[in-house]
């Protein structure tokens, strides 16, 4: 064929377009932008409340300590005290934070009809909850980090300065104190001062295949630092068969696998711990056949479930707030506080049974998480259905 200039007319290129996956490639560039979007907003949401709630908890705080803060340097009030004070709070409801952001601007997006425009552009629900669970997991290791490893030593200084210019809460003596310090090694000593670190009529008993072997008497023991102890005033009776031999002497320094902490247990140790140091206590202590480390296992267990609270509460309350309801964002922030408040309830209710030995510590922490996962699967499917 010729055009009209007489020329060959040459056939239009053909531009094979797969319309499907040009769409699908389309909306995942969308999606990713939304996702961004929604991240922001969680995040910051989050952020903004913690900050809000600790400017009304500062002032509170102020106002219950003044003469307690008044008597104090300021500078250890201010970088002993409300440094470490801040992060500690906030990690401790670190749940009620992640809920009121999640109600606060999930209910303004369905105010918005923002929600509507996003599931009617083809995102599915379930898809629609992704951005959602990458801030919770944000904040589940931003709130396991802080728990395990940041925030107890900063308990150091804030208990610290707690106890010496607001309430001493400190054990500074134990009586009639009786430990396993080994596997065949029993200490036993009628009374220990924190305060001069000295122990009186200490004993220390030896057994092969529980056989009396050896006993270390003393008067007075004295600690030094780690596992090191001087006695004095001391006798230590070996026994092998019917023969006994006895040595007797005035200061002899010895290494004995227990040290005061052991045994002078204050009402916030289990505070000061990292996650391994704690771990490893309790496996000691356990080792040791003390009873009294109930405290220290709560606290284990209320780190990592502290951590999947973050995703059931995320999934609860975007749940209770995608839709658009007759009360609008205000019936939605109240359904929230209510449920957070209860989980925090429950949980401080489980603690105490777990402490009075009614339950498990294991259960006594994750009771609350399962019962309000039964919740948020409930939730999740009745909103899902919904959309």
């Amino acid at each position: 064929m010729e055009d009209r200039d007489g020329g060959a007319r040459h056939p239009s290129p053909v531009i094979n377009i797969d319309s499907k996956s040009y769409f699908t490639h389309t909306a995942n560039e969308m999606f990713k932008i939304l996702d961004g979007y929604i991240i922001r907003k969680f995040l910051g949401t989050y952020v903004f409340a913690i900050i809000l709630i600790l400017a009304i908890t500062i002032m509170f705080d102020i106002n219950e300590k003044l003469d307690a803060f008044l008597k104090a340097p300021l500078k250890a009030t201010v970088f002993d005290y409300f440094v470490n004070f801040l992060p500690y709070f906030a990690n401790q409801f670190s749940p009620l934070f992640t809920f009121i952001a999640v109600i606060f601007f999930t209910s303004k997006l369905a105010d918005n009809s923002e929600i509507i425009a996003m599931l009617s552009s083809g995102m599915s629900y379930r898809r629609f909850m992704r951005p959602y669970l990458v801030s919770a997991t944000v904040i589940a290791i931003a709130t396991y980090l802080l728990s395990a490893y940041i925030i107890p030593p900063a308990n150091v200084k804030r208990i610290e300065y707690t106890n010496t210019y607001v309430k001493n809460k400190r054990v500074d003596y134990g009586t009639n104190i009786q430990m396993k310090v080994a596997d065949s090694e029993i200490a036993y000593m009628s009374r220990y001062d924190a305060l001069t670190k000295t122990g009186y009529k200490f004993s220390l008993e030896k057994f092969d295949k529980k056989k009396l072997v050896s006993r270390l008497t003393a008067q007075q023991i004295r600690w030094d630092t780690l596992y090191n102890w001087q006695v004095r005033d001391y006798m230590i009776r070996d026994f092998s068969g019917t023969r006994e031999t006895i040595q007797r002497g005035t200061t002899l320094d010895t290494v004995i696998p227990f040290e005061p902490r052991d045994f002078l247990i204050a009402k916030n140790d289990h505070e000061t711990m990292s996650t391994p140091a704690l771990q490893e206590y309790i496996k000691r202590q356990k080792e040791r056949g003390f009873a009294n480390i109930k405290s220290f296992e709560i606290e284990n267990h209320r780190r990592y479930a502290m951590c999947a609270a973050a995703f059931i509460l995320t999934v609860i309350g975007m749940s209770l707030s995608s839709r658009k309801v007759k009360g609008g964002m205000g019936l939605n922030i109240g359904i929230g506080l209510v449920l957070s408040f209860s989980y925090i309830l429950f949980m401080t209710v489980t603690s105490t049974f777990a402490v009075s030995g009614l339950t498990s510590p294991l259960v006594a922490m994750w009771i609350p998480n399962i019962l309000y996962l039964i919740i948020a699967a409930l939730l999740y499917r009745k909103a899902s259905r919904a959309a």
